[in-house]
């Protein structure tokens, strides 16, 4: 059971998917519910997505998630919403550079053009803001497509083979390669992993706490988690982090 803290001394950070929405769906109302009527009450909550601000208001019941949500990180935190007002943005372009950023699609495509797969989609890299997003299968797949991949990912470890491809080629970028959600792995420069909303935030918490489902080392969660500043904890599923929030704040269900 967490400490009976005051509300502005304690933030709850999420992950989106697989912690409060199933991957690339919408919340749905009973765990919303749970988090703003029963949960926000009690502590100042916010989010910690890899995606961009459009995805996420769309997986969270639209662009007024801004205001339902102390904060809301998108890309790691690169773009940044306090209590509905954007604070600011950083871009990757700039930071890593345009032959770097050539160089790196280019060896992505090419890579991928050797893959066999149930399917492949398109859009298989999205520029982000502060991060490139490279999905083998492509992330115009329907939610059958992408079920089907994430099977045969786990089966034959595309993604992790793909990322290994990428650390022997770019092994003095600064990039940082990891696993993101069910298709995809987030590529990003060292240091601009989710630990980067921890140093966006404001007011003095005497504890903050982290939920999310891909904890494990590769995990787009791994940083934060295992960060000293936080108190992570690892869940599997939405219904699980509902679970674990009734337990610690002694909430009935």
């Amino acid at each position: 059971m967490f400490k009976s803290l005051s509300r502005n001394k304690i933030l709850l950070l999420f992950d989106v998917d697989g912690t409060l929405t199933r991957p690339m769906q919408a919340i749905t109302p009973d765990i919303e519910a749970f988090l703003l009527q029963r949960v926000k009450p009690l502590a100042t909550i916010g989010l910690v997505g890899g995606s961009d601000f459009a995805k996420i208001s769309k997986q969270m019941g639209g662009e007024d998630v801004s205001h339902k949500f102390d904060y809301v990180f998108c890309e790691n935190g690169l773009v940044h919403y306090q209590k509905g007002q954007l604070m600011g943005a950083q871009t990757m372009l700039q930071h890593v550079g345009e032959d770097l950023s050539q160089r790196f699609i280019n060896f992505c495509l090419q890579y991928m053009s050797n893959l066999r797969l149930p399917a492949k989609r398109g859009n298989f890299i999205e520029f982000r803001t502060g991060m490139m997003n490279v999905s083998p299968v492509g992330r115009s797949c329907s939610q059958a497509e992408r079920e089907d991949f994430a099977r045969y990912d786990e089966q034959h470890q595309i993604r992790k083979k793909f990322v290994a491809a990428m650390q022997e080629a770019f092994p003095d970028s600064g990039l940082k390669f990891s696993l993101g959600g069910q298709i995809s792995i987030d590529v990003f420069p060292i240091g601009w992993d989710k630990t980067y909303c921890l140093n966006r935030l404001g007011g003095d918490f005497e504890e903050i706490h982290f939920f999310g489902d891909k904890t494990d080392i590769g995990g787009n969660d791994y940083e934060i988690y295992e960060d000293s500043r936080t108190i992570g904890h690892k869940v599997v599923s939405p219904e699980d982090t509902k679970e674990q929030l009734a337990k610690f704040f002694n909430l009935d269900l």
